[in-house]
């Protein structure tokens, strides 16, 4: 692939790529947007390479270790690796001998983490065919989503009301539980190259509709390849995942599982606390509000449990006492060996009691759904306050107006699939480079600083540029506050709405942070009052995204008439 010139002004961080330049553009399938631009051709005349990691998963030797733990609150189920791997491929005979599925065949899997959504995962793969990872709560199951989603069959766990083409997820593991008739023919070989899109992921949603982005085989390969490369993932790891499989990152720790021989544990969030201690996992696959969540019980155990230091007789090294390290040891088990975050920014609060009081190390990475990882801190290479150095097979550009592009050996995509025409042309270039829409900065070690969103800059009327994110991050800081959102209703002054932590608000609590954080800004950036959020922003409330992030726009429709108040809120 040719690299774009760079254009003046742009500082880079180049680590050295890896895997092999995409050739062919992926053929469109039916619903995909007409009007996109295809990724630019290079002169290579040879087919591209099956990425290896995909291979291994889809034809490769039989797992001999490791096993995948599904945790429920009442309880764990476990299945070694290779287990999965027969069933998985019991699935596929059944899904083709009965459904015809393989090649050009889309299957949509609405439903929550289980065992029986790694399976058809696993089971589509095998069979060339292509996945759509639908959120519930975002996607209701009827012919209609089907339809515009180009799906040939959709699963789910949630009543089906006998539409044609959707199945039920309750009855997927009883098909994989006897072997294959010795008669049944075997599966046709299948090969994913560079640019085949596997799955269909949508964005988050913290705007507007979701956008439908295919992810192609390229990309995956080559994300998997530099995660190991800084983490080193043996058969002594446990990785825990709870966000849901429809984000496609969580299901690469399955698949890295079956690469590697490690276990994975597959949960949700409501049951992740309750299943860390009983699987002692030893890294763990989060987003900042779940440690923000997890700092608040460490505080709180070591509030309840006072003068019961690591020393007290009676206490194992897992019993809460004053030592905060133990206290997140009886939280997340004694065996971790790191912590994951990224997906939103992470409070420096968070991240200092993790490194230094907690004594469990917090890397902090940067990505998106158009980009995949770009940048991790990781045992070899972690600055404060950065999301680290770009991994292997991704180029950082900074613009001249100080926003991050993203440049990759393997693009996710260079369009997406479903979205309003002219959506894709904001953000892909021809050749699959991201514009992000952050603002950010590379220090002399290549380092990522992000500093917000350029649409989250408020513009005051005095022509001040006010950057949101650290008055944020300041009013965050307060363990009564879990989200923080500014606006700026008349353009002269600062409102924030902010998320209690606790029920009942502490109204005291966040009025002195307030008082707090106007001491330490300058007086463009003060917040002149406080929206004390009632009921807090939640998923279901529909004010948070699924990886728990503020949606802005929602926020500023659900408190416009406080907002545009200047009786409302507490005052500075």
């Amino acid at each position: 692939m040719t690299p774009t010139p760079q254009r003046r002004g742009e500082l880079r961080a180049q680590p050295q790529r890896t895997g092999t330049e995409p050739t062919t553009p992926t053929p469109q399938r039916r619903g995909e947007l007409r009007d996109q631009p295809q990724r630019a051709r290079t002169g290579h005349t040879a087919p591209p390479a099956e990425p290896e990691t995909i291979r291994r998963i889809v034809s490769g030797p039989r797992p001999t270790r490791g096993h995948l733990h599904v945790a429920r609150l009442d309880g764990t189920r476990t299945i070694p690796l290779p287990e999965l791997h027969d069933r998985a491929t019991r699935l596929a005979h059944h899904l083709r001998s009965t459904h015809g599925t393989g090649p050009g065949h889309r299957i949509g899997i609405l439903a929550a983490n289980s065992l029986e959504w790694v399976l058809l995962d696993l089971a589509a793969l095998r069979l060339g065919a292509q996945t759509a990872g639908l959120e519930p709560g975002k996607f209701t199951p009827s012919a209609d989503l089907a339809a515009r989603y180009d799906l040939d069959l959709l699963f789910t766990d949630q009543p089906t009301h006998g539409v044609p083409g959707v199945l039920p997820t309750d009855g997927i593991l009883a098909l994989t539980d006897h072997d294959t008739p010795p008669t049944t023919p075997p599966l046709p070989p299948v090969t994913w190259t560079a640019e085949a899109v596997t799955t269909v992921k949508f964005t988050s949603g913290s705007t507007g509709v979701p956008k439908g982005l295919g992810a192609t085989a390229g990309s995956i390969d080559s994300s998997l390849t530099a995660v190991q490369e800084i983490f080193e993932h043996t058969p002594d790891d446990h990785l825990f995942v709870f966000l849901p499989l429809s984000l496609l990152q969580q299901r690469y720790w399955v698949y890295s599982a079956l690469l590697h021989g490690h276990d994975v544990t597959v949960t949700t969030y409501e049951a992740a606390f309750a299943a860390l201690r009983r699987v002692r996992p030893t890294v763990v696959m989060g987003v900042p509000a779940f440690y923000e969540t997890a700092r608040r019980q460490i505080t709180a155990r070591l509030r309840r449990t006072p003068g019961q230091g690591p020393g007290t007789p009676g206490q194992g090294p897992g019993t809460p006492g004053q030592d905060p390290a133990h206290a997140a040891r009886a939280l997340f088990g004694d065996r971790i060996r790191y912590l994951w975050t990224g997906s939103a920014p992470a409070s420096p609060t968070v991240l200092r009691f993790f490194h230094e009081e907690a004594r469990l190390p917090l890397y902090e990475g940067y990505g998106l759904n158009e980009t995949c990882i770009v940048t991790k801190n990781h045992p070899g290479a972690h600055r404060e306050g950065s999301v680290g150095r770009a991994v292997r097979g991704k180029e950082v550009l900074i613009g001249e107006d100080g926003v991050i592009s993203v440049r990759s050996t393997h693009p996710v995509n260079n369009h997406y699939a479903y979205a309003r025409p002219g959506d894709s042309e904001k953000v892909f270039s021809p050749d699959g480079t991201v514009r992000t829409g952050d603002l950010g900065h590379l220090d002399e070690d290549g380092y990522l600083f992000v500093h917000g969103r350029a649409d989250d800059v408020i513009v005051l009327d005095n022509g001040k540029k006010v950057i949101v994110r650290p008055i944020e991050e300041l009013m965050r800081a307060d363990p009564a506050i879990a989200e923080c959102v500014l606006f700026s209703p008349t353009q002269t002054d600062l409102v924030a709405v902010v998320s209690p932590a606790g029920a009942p608000a502490d109204h005291e609590a966040i009025a002195a942070r307030l008082a707090a954080v106007n001491a330490a800004t300058t007086p463009d950036e003060r917040i002149s009052r406080v929206l004390v959020a009632d009921p807090p922003f939640s998923i279901e409330g529909g004010l948070l995204t699924s990886q728990y992030k503020p949606k802005r726009p929602d926020i500023r429709a659900a408190y416009h008439a406080p907002l545009h108040s200047q009786e409302a809120g507490i005052h500075a």
